[in-house]
């Protein structure tokens, strides 16, 4: 165990944000837990850790040789990777991509125990992935491969951010009883969002606020420990969903027809089943949570109601009033849909504005390419506003924290008042206030009479006021 200090440090990243003299002191035997609002700079304080970002002043000292961190960042840089193999390729071939068995056991990964590697793959039940392409992987799957290499190379110091997030409910039990077993012999410094997931070994808490370390909480301090706690859960916001653009509106959709109806639904990659004899209706003003663990379906059973899966056609598929196979365009279908996911905030990539990227949910693209009008302008603004983001309005989306990124992309998927709602763990990476706003807003639009929500989610105590139907897919692996 190592004494980790930090002395008038301060740390400068690319996207212009900086850490702003931190005096921190890691004793050994003492775990950590950064937390704070969207923004604040938990990331970047545990990513100081492992040598990112520029000191521009102070010191960091005593940082052991072996560190390992899982983070959103490190993950979305291994997947841009992958995908940029398919830009790199002039020979027109489509690249396979990177297998599991690479990333844990190649050269990339090392130093890394390969015994421990196999029984990590065996707690995380990855057994059946080894052979996949990583960028074919869901959320959840990806999200595993990287803790389990992270684990397999046995460092002295590991930082964790938001590690429980897109996992389901075994395989997040687990991983808290892995960590609870390796404590005594490494360091952990975790990003938490969330209260209730702090580990019972924590044993101090950093808030981070504006670039700053503004508090340290040991655990044993019980009054101010709550003070934190009820920092982190202070809700300011009158909610007020801002309307829709006339100009936006779409044409009616017959009130007798369900939405979406799913019949005898099969997906299978070679010979693997993923989904088989799912039937699925969804009527207009219904609202639906859809569950399972990782790998399951979800997404594959989501992206053939948006139309992004390439066997959407050999399936039995009816959807705001198209059967599909019969003529119809991905983009009528996708007019109707408002959609949050983590793939979809991978790929919006752009940096453009905040208000352009809301304004862009009118449009239904990456990006805005269309001369905007004063009224979808004046609804993007109503949307900052009631973000508390009024003041980002011009910065570049691309310069924001993963958290407020997802809040962005939520109002930019609401913004048209879409008949069907799709958001995918719309929680995931969101600080206690912000989920909670979220949650609100999802139970704004559920007791409207206008959007129907499917509300994909692991987290049992997350629950939505008027979602009272439930779709839940098991594993299928044969």
């Amino acid at each position: 165990m190592y004494t980790i200090k930090a002395r008038d440090l301060s740390v400068q990243f690319d996207n212009d944000f900086t850490l702003n003299t931190v005096n921190w002191t890691i004793e050994p035997e003492q775990h950590w837990v950064i937390t704070g609002s969207n923004g604040a700079g938990k990331s970047a304080l545990a990513a100081s850790l492992c040598g990112y970002g520029d000191i521009s002043s102070g010191e960091l000292s005593g940082l052991p040789e072996k560190v390992a961190i899982v983070s959103f960042e490190a993950q979305a840089e291994l997947i841009t990777a992958e995908l940029k193999k398919d830009d790199a390729d002039i020979m027109d071939v489509v690249a396979l991509g990177t297998p599991v068995r690479e990333i844990l056991e190649g050269e990339q990964a090392k130093p890394t125990n390969p015994e421990l590697v196999e029984r990590l793959v065996s707690e995380f039940k990855l057994e059946y992935l080894l052979d996949r392409a990583f960028r074919k992987l869901s959320t959840g799957e990806s999200r595993k491969v990287m803790l389990i290499r992270a684990l397999a190379s046995e460092p002295e110091l590991l930082v964790l951010d938001e590690p429980f997030d897109g996992l389901d409910a075994d395989t997040l039990d687990m991983l808290q009883s892995y960590l609870e077993q390796i404590k005594d012999q490494i360091q952990i410094v975790m990003v938490l969002n969330r209260f209730d997931e702090f580990p019972a070994f924590t044993s101090h808490v950093a808030y981070v606020e504006n670039g700053q370390l503004t508090h340290q909480v040991s655990t044993q301090n019980k009054e101010t420990y709550a003070d934190l706690y009820q920092l982190m859960h202070l809700k300011t916001t009158d909610l007020s969903i801002p309307p829709a653009s006339s100009a936006s509106l779409l044409e009616n959709l017959d009130p007798t027809e369900p939405l979406v109806d799913l019949n005898k639904i099969q997906v299978k990659y070679a010979d693997t089943t993923i989904l088989d004899g799912i039937d699925w209706r969804i009527k207009q003003q219904e609202h639906w949570q859809l569950s399972g663990p990782n790998g399951s379906g979800k997404t594959a059973l989501l992206s053939l109601i948006t139309g992004d899966h390439p066997q959407c056609y050999v399936n039995d598929i009816f959807v705001f009033g198209f059967k599909r196979g019969n003529g119809e365009s991905i983009w009528q279908i996708k007019q109707y849909i408002g959609y949050v996911s983590t793939a979809l905030q991978w790929e919006y990539r752009v940096g453009t504005s905040l208000r352009n990227v809301i304004i862009s949910g009118f449009y239904d693209s990456i990006g805005l390419y269309n001369k905007s009008s004063d009224v979808e302008k004046d609804i993007a603004n109503q949307w900052l506003a009631l973000l508390g983001m009024s003041h980002k309005a011009d910065q570049p989306f691309n310069q924001l924290s993963y958290g407020d990124q997802r809040l962005i992309l939520i109002a930019r998927a609401m913004v048209k008042h879409p008949p069907l709602l799709i958001l995918d763990e719309p929680c995931l990476g969101l600080d206690d206030i912000n989920r909670q706003l979220v949650l609100a807003l999802i139970e704004k639009i559920c007791a409207g009479s206008e959007t129907t929500v499917i509300y994909v989610n692991h987290h049992a105590e997350d629950k939505i006021k008027g979602i009272n139907r439930h779709l839940k897919l098991d594993k299928k692996q044969s």
